[in-house]
């Protein structure tokens, strides 16, 4: 019989945003009512130098509203409806989703905050990351272990200057080539963790073995078919994001 690893820790990926609208309040409510372990996000700045949570570099596809994120203001976004028609949905700061997964009583929840690149502002997006932990005092964990957010990119860059600035923070270098997180980036960059897609880990199963040899944890993204959830947790993969949190966590057993 085939022995399995622990199972992954489930991070909802935008929330449980199969059944809701990405980056929203409700997606990520869900995603802990589901059991999610981490939540996901994607931080985009404003033009007035707010940290929100968008995935796009602009928010026609998740908002009534059109344009560039870094092209408008806090209060120029907070105009456009990102929920649906029957539930309206401002859209989310990164310091409102910190203060949600922080009060969240029923258990520790992690964060992983993804920056994007490139874009307009460089460096800037990385040092308003790590100012708005600091402010909620969670930039500075004893250890990974105890670690209530994790920063990620796909940026090498950009991971360097998480770790250079907040040793003690984890962090993902993603990826979609198994030769790229292998090939010596994550070393470079002193990534705590490395995040191949999950198409990656198909076709490059010694991925996750790789990573744990160099004391390097796997967060795989985006798994949502059971076959792939069972993959990630025959190779031991830690973290898995998803877009069905709840499903995800039946499915492991946990």
């Amino acid at each position: 019989m085939t022995q399995f690893r622990r199972a992954p820790l489930v991070v909802a990926h935008r929330g449980a945003s199969a059944a809701l609208p990405e980056h929203t309040l409700a997606a990520y409510e869900l995603a802990l009512q589901e059991g999610a372990d981490g939540l996901e996000c994607d931080v985009r700045l404003t033009r007035d130098g707010h940290l929100v949570c968008v995935h796009d570099r602009t928010i026609d596809r998740t908002s009534n509203g059109t344009g560039i994120v870094s092209d408008m203001s806090l209060a120029e976004l907070r105009e456009f409806n990102f929920g649906t028609e029957e539930s309206p949905a401002g859209i989310l700061t990164l310091g409102e989703l910190i203060t949600l997964t922080l009060d969240w009583q029923s258990r520790p929840v992690k964060l992983f905050v993804e920056t994007k690149h490139p874009v307009r502002f460089g460096s800037l997006v990385e040092s308003k990351v790590l100012a708005e932990l600091h402010r909620f005092g969670i930039a500075s964990p004893p250890s990974a272990d105890y670690a209530r957010a994790a920063v990620m990119s796909f940026s090498a860059a950009a991971v360097w200057r998480i770790r250079r600035s907040a040793p003690m923070l984890p962090t993902v270098l993603l990826g979609e080539s198994a030769r790229y997180l292998g090939g010596g980036a994550a070393t470079t960059v002193g990534a705590t963790a490395v995040g191949p897609s999950v198409q990656t880990l198909r076709e490059h199963p010694d991925t996750a073995d790789k990573a744990a040899a160099a004391g390097r944890a796997t967060y795989c993204w985006t798994v949502d078919e059971p076959a792939d959830i069972d993959l990630c947790r025959r190779l031991g993969v830690a973290w898995v994001a998803t877009n069905h949190p709840g499903r995800t966590k039946n499915r492991l057993g946990i």
